[in-house]
Parts: C-alpha cells; sequence; structure tokens
C-alpha cells in the first residue's frame, strides 16, 4: 500500500528504487582492469498476447487467469547498464571502439519504442558529446556525472490506457566504465498497476538485445503491496511479465530482503543463446508490502548500490574474461604439448632434419609471443578481480550499516569471490611452467640448427679446399710446361706412339693427374684432422 504521510515528502524519490539525488560519500575507486568487448544481437519481439507458442507467453496468461486483479502502487522499473569505456591498453585519449554504443542505444530507444524526446537527443545532454562522440571532454572533471546539472528530466509519453509514463536518467562515469540508472514509473505514484499493463513499459527495450551494455545490466523493480499478498509468487508474476514476448525465463536465484522489503533476484535464460552472458539479465524485484521506510534508505544508500551492481557486474565480465584467456592459452600449450612429442621425429632423419627445425623455428616464437600475451591477459584479470571484490566488499558494508541487506550478498563474496580467485590462482600456476618450455624448446632447436648448419659449413669448406689444392696442382703442372712445345702445330693423327701426342694434350693429362693426386691426399688430410670435420 501507499507509505505514510511522512514519506510523502519523497513522492519524486517513490518513482524510483535507488535513484536518489542526495549523494553519499563515494567509496574509494581502485584501480581496475577490463580488456575486450561484447557486443549482444538485436532482438527482435512480438506482442505477449498474440503469441501463443512463446512459452514465456503462456505461462503469464495462466498467471492473469489465476489472478487477473493483482495490482501494486509506486511502481518503478529501473535499469542499471554497465558498460565498458576503455581498457589499460588504451593510451589516456583513446576510448575502447565501441565505447559510446550505449549512448547510442539508449538515444535509439527514443527515437522508438520509448518516445521521450529527451533521450532521442540524448546526445545534447551528455558532455561526451559536441557535434560527436567527443570522450576528451570528460577529463579533469571533478564529478562523475555526465552532465552539467544532475540527472535528465525526460518528461513523459501517453499510453492506451490513458496512463502517462515518466522517465528520468542520470549518466555516470565510474572510472574505466560507463553507467546509466534509466527509472519509468507512472506519472503519479498513487496510481494502481496491474500486472497486464506492466506492458505499456515497454520491457523488451531494455533488455540486453536492446541495450548491448558490454559489462552487463540489472533491471530493478520495485512496487509497494498490500500486506496479505504473497510476494513470492507475485515477483514471479511480475519477472515473467517483464519478459513476455521474449525467448528468455526468469529463474530465482535467491530471496531476502533490502531495508525491510523483500528481494528477488531473477536470472534471464534465453534457451537460444543460453551460453551467452551478453543475452543474460539480472533482475530484482523488491516489494514493499510492510510501509517500510525502504525509500528512505535505498535514497540514503544510493551511491553504493550502484557501485555494487557495477563491481558484481565487472566480477562476471572480468572472470568471464579470464576463461577466454584460459581456454586460448591451453590451446597453445596442447600445441606445444605435440610439438615436443614429435620431436624425436622430426630430428630422425638427417636429410630432413634441418628442413623440419627451421620450419619448427618460424612457428614457435608466435606461439610463444600469443602465449606469454594471453598468460599476461590472466594476470592482469586477477589483479583485476582482486581489486573489483575489493571495492564490492567495501560498498557491501556500508550498505550493511545503513539496514538489513540480502545475504546472497555476502554469500556472493564470500563463496563465488573466493572460488574465482583461488581458480585463476590455480590456472596461472598451473600455465607459467608453459613460459619456460617455450623457451627451453626454443633454444633446443636452436642448438640443433646451429649444429646442423655448423656441420654443412665444414663439409663445404672441405669440398673446397680438396677442389682448390687439385685445381692449384693442376695448374702448376700446366704452367711448367714450355710454351714452346705446347704452341707446336696441333694435328690429329692415331699413329699409337706417345711420342706423336701432341703437347698440350699431354700436358692437359698429366695436369689432370696431378690435380687427382693432390686433391686425394687433401682429402686424406682432413679427413684424419678431427678440427676439419
Amino acid at each position: 500500500m501507499v507509505l505514510q504521510s511522512v514519506f510523502n515528502r519523497f513522492s519524486l524519490l517513490a518513482r524510483k528504487l535507488i535513484s536518489g539525488r542526495a549523494r553519499a560519500t563515494p567509496p574509494i575507486d581502485l584501480r581496475t582492469v577490463s580488456i575486450i568487448n561484447f557486443r549482444a544481437s538485436p532482438n527482435t519481439t512480438t506482442d505477449i498476447f498474440t503469441n501463443s507458442k512463446n512459452p514465456v507467453s503462456l505461462s503469464f496468461k495462466i498467471l492473469l487467469l489465476n489472478n487477473p486483479t493483482t495490482t501494486v502502487k509506486n511502481f518503478t522499473i529501473s535499469l542499471y547498464a554497465f558498460h565498458l569505456r576503455h581498457t589499460l591498453t588504451d593510451a589516456p585519449d583513446e576510448v575502447d571502439p565501441a565505447a559510446q554504443l550505449l549512448w547510442e542505444n539508449l538515444a535509439k530507444l527514443g527515437a522508438t519504442t520509448l518516445p521521450f524526446s529527451a533521450l532521442k537527443n540524448l546526445h545534447s545532454k551528455l558532455i561526451c558529446y559536441q557535434n560527436n562522440y567527443e570522450p576528451q571532454h570528460e577529463q579533469g572533471r571533478p564529478t562523475e556525472w555526465l552532465t552539467d546539472y544532475g540527472s535528465i528530466d525526460l518528461g513523459s509519453f501517453p499510453t492506451t490506457t490513458g496512463i502517462k509514463i515518466q522517465g528520468n536518467l542520470q549518466p555516470f562515469r565510474l572510472h574505466d566504465t560507463y553507467a546509466v540508472d534509466l527509472t519509468l514509473s507512472p506519472e503519479s505514484p498513487q496510481i494502481s498497476i496491474d500486472i497486464t499493463q506492466l506492458q505499456l513499459f515497454k520491457p523488451a527495450s531494455l533488455l540486453p538485445a536492446s541495450i548491448q551494455a558490454s559489462i552487463g545490466q540489472t533491471i530493478w523493480i520495485y512496487a509497494e503491496v498490500d500486506p496479505s499478498e504473497d510476494c513470492q509468487q507475485l515477483a514471479e508474476k511480475l519477472a515473467t511479465a517483464f519478459l513476455a514476448g521474449t525467448p528468455s525465463n526468469p529463474v530465482l536465484n535467491h530471496q531476502d530482503k533490502l531495508f525491510g522489503s523483500f528481494l528477488f533476484e531473477y536470472q534471464t535464460v534465453d534457451p537460444n543463446n543460453s551460453q551467452n552472458p551478453a543475452e543474460q539479465c539480472q533482475i530484482m524485484v523488491s516489494l514493499n508490502n510492510t510501509q517500510a521506510d525502504t525509500i528512505a534508505k535505498t535514497t540514503q544508500a544510493y551511491d553504493w548500490l550502484l557501485r555494487l551492481l557495477s563491481y558484481y557486474h565487472k566480477i562476471h565480465y572480468i572472470y568471464r574474461l579470464s576463461r577466454e584467456s584460459y581456454a586460448r592459452s591451453r590451446a597453445i600449450y596442447s600445441k606445444l604439448d605435440r610439438q615436443m612429442r614429435d620431436f624425436p621425429t622430426q630430428i630422425a632423419d638427417p636429410k630432413t632434419r634441418l628442413k623440419n627445425l627451421n620450419k619448427l623455428l618460424t612457428k614457435l616464437p608466435l606461439y610463444a609471443i600469443n602465449y606469454q600475451s594471453n598468460l599476461g591477459d590472466i594476470k592482469a584479470h586477477h589483479t583485476a578481480i582482486n581489486t573489483n571484490i575489493k571495492n564490492y566488499e567495501t560498498c557491501l558494508k556500508k550498505i550493511q550499516a545503513i539496514g538489513d541487506c540480502p545475504q546472497f550478498w555476502q554469500e556472493f563474496l564470500d563463496r563465488t569471490c573466493d572460488r574465482w580467485q583461488n581458480q585463476i590462482q590455480i590456472e596461472l600456476d598451473y600455465l607459467s611452467p608453459g613460459q619456460e618450455l617455450f623457451g627451453q624448446m626454443v633454444e633446443t632447436i636452436r642448438g640443433v640448427v646451429e649444429t646442423e648448419q655448423a656441420e654443412i659449413d665444414r663439409r663445404l669448406e672441405r669440398t673446397i679446399q680438396i677442389v682448390g689444392t687439385g685445381l692449384a696442382a693442376g695448374g702448376i703442372v700446366v704452367s711448367s710446361n714450355p710454351y714452346s712445345l705446347i704452341e707446336k702445330k696441333l694435328t690429329f693423327q692415331l699413329t699409337g706412339n706417345l711420342n706423336t701426342v701432341h703437347p698440350f694434350i699431354f700436358s692437359i693429362l698429366i695436369s689432370l693427374c696431378a690435380a687427382l693426386l693432390a686433391g686425394f691426399l687433401t682429402w686424406l688430410l682432413t679427413l684424419s684432422n678431427p678440427n676439419s670435420r
């Protein structure tokens, strides 16, 4: 039901779950690392009442038939999206190639499904846009806001039921990440909303297929309900209705309380892209059935809650990147293992040994560079996830100091984060020796190649010595004959008498014999000299 009159002065804040204007002192933003950007693919949605083949639509209709009169008040839907702005590999004046994608997609929503003129013209509100996207204007600002005047009032648009939907947008830059809070609510918080009217808020346009936030996103639904309402059943209805007309299904992960209100955490699962994290979305449903002071406390904790969600998604994002780097490293390592097993075969045949080894020398250095690069990425991911876990813990402690907090947030820190930290460290310990193996393998091959090449060079040198000595000896014999004899007229008459052989031919025969004798003697000398081999 509606909050007591003491909370009426928070009517504007009641239209947002955690989009308060009071700014708490932000946590120390330790340096974080982000490396690769994922993009979701656009998806087409259909109307929930016409898509009878859709399992979500069918279950949604069943829920409506069971309780068609369920209504809520002070209803809000907030999108918290986090998108990579830059990485450590980018220069100070550079950003990720898709850094502006979040703002571009939000502006597209303003031109299509969410007809807010201010959202359509979002570029004119952000300091990172002049004529085009110019992120250098963000440098040196004392605030995390990406506007000069705080939040952006998007105004309202009418619906076919007569209810007007109003919107508010808060854009931030949190170090290396763009963050946005887009909140939709009825124009009056006193308007009762039933489950079927949730589609008036165009929920499909807030899903990952449209937003394409590279780090992740959370949908937060807040509503005040009657104390007799079954909150768990209502939360399931809301989560199912939000995904109606899409192939995704909500899966309940946890439930607890936050600042006196029930909090249900759902994860969307797309059966067509169950392994694609970019197509998944976290949905939080907060239901206040006791008139708790949830609004005031979430206002107080807004900064910490925003950052908690940011670090939560960053931890998942970085761990996902570490899985990819580990897979690439393992693939390269398996190639090295095959090369080591095949090494005896490669050098078995002396005729092809040098050729095979030279081929290996062209491949292994490239493998080694890629392996070292991926191993360096894993080390960077390990540092980044440790940093973000510390930041997450800081935010969680600040929220816990304000009021009751979901236990599953603490369990995520104690169990999941600890397991992922240890997993990455174990993989680093496992893969690090491979870096030395690559170096040893390359050095071994180079040693064998140098030995083979030296042997070939010595053989060539020995051949040159033999041939050179023979030619020199033959030349000496030829030069020792008097020119007067050689200049004698050459005749070709066979008499059977050696005295009739022309001196020139005789000289050639003698020099040839001398050359062969000298070459043979040189071969014997080099054969008996180990240093010449």
